[in-house]
């Protein structure tokens, strides 16, 4: 009975969103108490399970997600990741200019949400593409490719930070081992799949752009560009492994596991950012404050979604429907890596949100970590790679994608629903192998 209440709430959750439209938060408080109801909870339980879900889901999260968005509208609004372009392209010339992109791509993609680094880097890919005479589909691809991969595999991203937080996987460590999943990933699907899209006949859609411009003269330096864009990388790396090497109780150890909580990081990065992006450049603290507002206006939709996704997980794990299924599959032929991959694959596909995706799989895999000995962090980097599965019609990537460079169904099918497709595989692949060898 708890595997069919579990595949009858996740086809609803997809009929909801997917059909309905219904908005994903309400959607997921539906089936959550539909779910708990159905399980034998009594209401007040299932309202109580509902309430801790969301709040212990959110904690931290909020504040990584929250300073991790102000980060990035700094960065993309004070041409930071223009300039950071700009150089790499300066680096690989013309002839290289794809692995340039790809990189570029990956730099932007860490401190900037999918979105807002979409629709920050499209002007540059528009750019780019006119001055080197080269295929629009060629330059696109690799550079989005980047974006794609952080977006689905590094923190401070939603998915793979709410993800991380329900299974308790260390952020730092989750960070390392990403970025070097995301490596292959992004030069297969980014410059070697772009070679294949030379004859995929594309134009800008240019009445989409509404980006504030920064005079070249007064865009930030190359170094300090690159250093805050990276700073949270840096600090996550750095300070959590260091952690764990200092002996002892100390006042200097004391700081160093200050600074290895990934909020703190994160809140520095956004402080430096305030000051050498923002007040060094000349901008008044009015308009600094007035940008982070304005992006953490732009994640209260993301947060509702992860807040309803912890309530669903949450209503999983009182209920005993968790405890149940991963008895069975615990017993399952199926690696746990893979099934988590595939699991997460199957509601992208249906649903079309990889956050979505990411945080439903979650509840029903939790139960595989605590009977099997899996590393949480590669639990992470599966279910945030087979989140990423075919893009299609349902999502609003594949939308954005193809109305910005003006393609039709097929030719974006062609390009970005495959290009993510390899996102995901060669990440499945690169988590696997790294399964045996960590």
């Amino acid at each position: 009975m708890p595997l069919i209440l579990t595949l009858v709430g996740i086809l609803t959750l997809v009929f909801l969103v997917a059909f309905v439209r219904l908005d994903t938060f309400i959607s997921f408080v539906i089936v959550s108490l539909g779910i708990g109801l159905a399980s034998g909870m009594d209401v007040v339980a299932v309202g109580k399970s509902i309430q801790t879900g969301i709040g212990g889901t959110l904690g931290e999260l909020v504040l990584i997600i929250g300073f991790g968005a102000m980060l990035g509208r700094l960065v993309a609004e004070s041409g930071a990741a223009r300039r950071i372009t700009d150089v790499l392209i300066g680096w690989f010339g013309i002839k290289n200019i794809r692995w340039g992109l790809a990189l570029a791509g990956f730099v932007i993609g860490i401190p900037l949400f999918y979105n807002a680094g979409f629709i920050i880097v499209v002007p540059l890919i528009f750019t780019i593409a006119a001055s080197s005479r080269l295929p629009l589909m060629s330059v696109a691809v690799p550079m989005l490719s980047a974006l794609s991969v952080a977006h689905g595999y590094l923190p401070p991203h939603p998915s793979p930070s709410a993800v991380a937080g329900q299974l308790h996987a260390n952020i730092g460590q989750t960070l390392i081992y990403g970025i070097i999943v995301a490596i292959p990933a992004i030069i297969i699907a980014g410059p070697l799949f772009g070679k294949t899209l030379l004859n995929i006949k594309a134009s800008p859609n240019r009445e989409l752009f509404n980006n504030r411009e920064v005079a070249t003269q007064n865009l930030p330096g190359a170094g300090i560009s690159f250093f805050v864009a990276l700073l949270p990388v840096l600090l996550l790396t750095t300070f959590g492994p260091l952690k764990n090497a200092m002996p002892g109780e100390s006042f200097l150890k004391t700081i160093v596991t200050l600074l290895a909580e990934p909020y703190i990081g994160m809140l520095l990065s956004v402080l430096v950012a305030m000051y050498a992006l923002g007040i060094r450049q000349g901008q008044a603290m009015k308009a600094i404050t007035k940008d982070m507002e304005e992006a953490v206006k732009a994640i209260a939709p993301i947060l509702l979604v992860i807040a309803g996704a912890g309530a669903l997980k949450q209503v999983f794990g009182d209920s005993g429907t968790s405890k149940y299924i991963g008895s069975l599959l615990a017993d399952a032929a199926i690696p746990p890596l893979l099934l988590g991959w595939g699991i997460a694959a199957f509601i992208r596909v249906c649903v079309g949100s990889a956050t979505v995706a990411g945080l439903t799989t979650v509840g029903i895999v939790l139960p595989l970590l605590q009977s099997q000995a899996i590393k949480p962090e590669l639990m992470v980097l599966a279910i945030g790679s087979g989140s990423l599965m075919f893009s299609h019609i349902n999502d609003g990537g594949f939308w954005l994608f193809k109305e910005y460079f003006n393609l039709t169904i097929g030719q974006t099918i062609r390009t970005w629903s495959l290009m993510e497709t390899i996102v995901s595989i060669v990440g499945l692949v690169g988590v696997l192998l790294l399964n045996l060898v960590v």
